[in-house]
């Protein structure tokens, strides 16, 4: 794909598909997946096993009061040199409410994460279009020069055969020179500019350097710029649901740390099988069953009061975020307002500089005529093709202003998707 010429959209779907960034995001969105499980797991059955084998070098020892065994007290020993055992255990939640909010988070979570997703794809998106115009625009500035290379060249052979005719002074010609040298200039410059811009949108694709580039979108030059405007709302903005769905975890935390004042209830249940000896191998035989099952409930009574004041933590974490909201929806609405503001001062600027190209055109060609007819100067003509590439320079950067202005609007009101699936 990468070898035949690339349009605008072509490069999005190559860097969706092969952006790092991308893949980032998805991995984060498969760990928000298992979060979920991890959460779910705390309230279904665990289950453990384990064996030991003990060799009792030296028996634990009991004093036995007077008068069990003899008038004196007695000192003995109780227990095998060997013991082996063999438990499996097994515990069940019942009730636990900070578990139960825990599995609850666990969908804004993976909402958090296919927001994160959208965004980085939204950013993708951005910056590709953003290069792509910028590599489009230096391609258009090369051209333009090398046509008026190619103009000035003319005039040059023209004025170098009136010169060796002893038409004109050598100081026309020289005047010509000049120009011609600076344009010259102006293309190497241009062509440094185009390597970099094609580097930029090759890294913003996740294209390798060494992998040829060239583009494909003539309605870049032909088409006019515009964006439908939909209108401001914030909770269209994937940032401002991202704000939205923080809230939300964090309340949740909230109720999670409150929930920890509340008892806890779980059952249990315990089988085992235990052999003694005193030699080691007898101690693998002869086992005995033993086991348990039982309920166990957790009060909280006095913990220095470190929940409450987590609780007063999350409160305020919770204000702290709402403030922030309320700040950046402030500033989506500010975002909003200038980028519209800016497309249309592009769109004017485009349409007065397009003008200015077809006049000073046709102001270049009527003085190229009288300077052949000899009823103009050298330096009109010099004059004429000076404004003329100075106002197709200008033209081209109007051009890349008013995208740029357009996918700012795109952006600042969160449909840089719908400009993609529209391309």
């Amino acid at each position: 794909m990468a070898q035949n010429p690339l349009s605008l959209k072509e490069s999005i779907e190559y860097g969706l598909k092969n952006h790092n960034n991308i893949r980032i995001a998805q991995y984060q969105s498969q760990i928000a997946n298992q979060q979920a499980k991890e959460a779910i797991a705390g309230y279904l059955p665990q289950v453990n096993g384990s064996a030991t084998v003990d060799n009792n070098i030296k028996l634990q020892s009991t004093l036995l009061p007077a008068g069990v065994f003899g008038p004196e007290p007695t000192r003995v020993a109780f227990g095998s040199k060997y013991q082996t055992t063999g438990v499996a255990a097994a515990e069940q939640v019942i009730y636990d409410k900070s578990l139960l909010i825990g599995i609850k988070a666990s969908k804004p979570n993976q909402v958090r994460a296919e927001l994160n997703t959208k965004q980085t794809r939204e950013d993708v998106i951005y910056e590709i279009s953003n290069s792509y115009y910028q590599v489009f625009v230096a391609q258009e500035q090369i051209a333009l020069l090398k046509d008026n290379l190619e103009r000035t060249q003319q005039v040059l052979n023209v004025l170098k055969l009136q010169r060796d005719n002893g038409v004109i002074q050598p100081i026309e010609y020289d005047r010509t020179l000049v120009s011609y040298n600076s344009i010259q200039s102006q293309l190497i410059q241009a062509e440094n500019s185009l390597v970099m811009a094609q580097n930029q949108l090759k890294f913003q694709m996740g294209m390798p350097m060494e992998t040829p580039l060239a583009l494909q979108d003539s309605l870049i030059l032909t088409k006019r710029p515009t964006a439908t405007s939909v209108g401001f709302e914030a909770k269209n903005l994937t940032e401002y649901q991202l704000q939205e769905t923080a809230l939300e975890l964090q309340r949740l935390d909230q109720q999670r740390i409150q929930a920890g004042y509340l008892p806890k209830l779980s059952a249990n249940a315990r089988y085992g099988s235990l052999a003694l000896g005193n030699e080691l191998l007898p101690s693998f035989q002869n086992f005995t069953g033993f086991g348990s099952i039982g309920l166990k409930l957790t009060v909280p009574i006095f913990d220095g009061f470190r929940r409450s004041a987590q609780v007063q933590q999350s409160k305020l974490n919770i204000q702290v975020l709402e403030e922030q909201q309320k700040l950046s929806s402030k500033a989506y609405q500010l975002q909003f307002n200038n980028a519209a503001i800016q497309l249309q001062r592009a769109q004017l600027n485009l349409d007065n500089d397009n003008q200015n190209v077809e006049l000073a055109r046709k102001v270049y060609d009527v003085t190229l005529l009288q300077y052949k007819q000899g009823t103009r100067p050298i330096t009109d003509l010099i004059n004429a093709e000076t404004s003329f590439r100075q106002a197709q320079t200008n033209y081209i950067s109007s051009l890349v202003n008013a995208y740029q202005a357009r996918l700012d609007l795109e952006r600042s009101q969160g449909t840089l998707l719908t400009f993609y699936n529209q391309l």
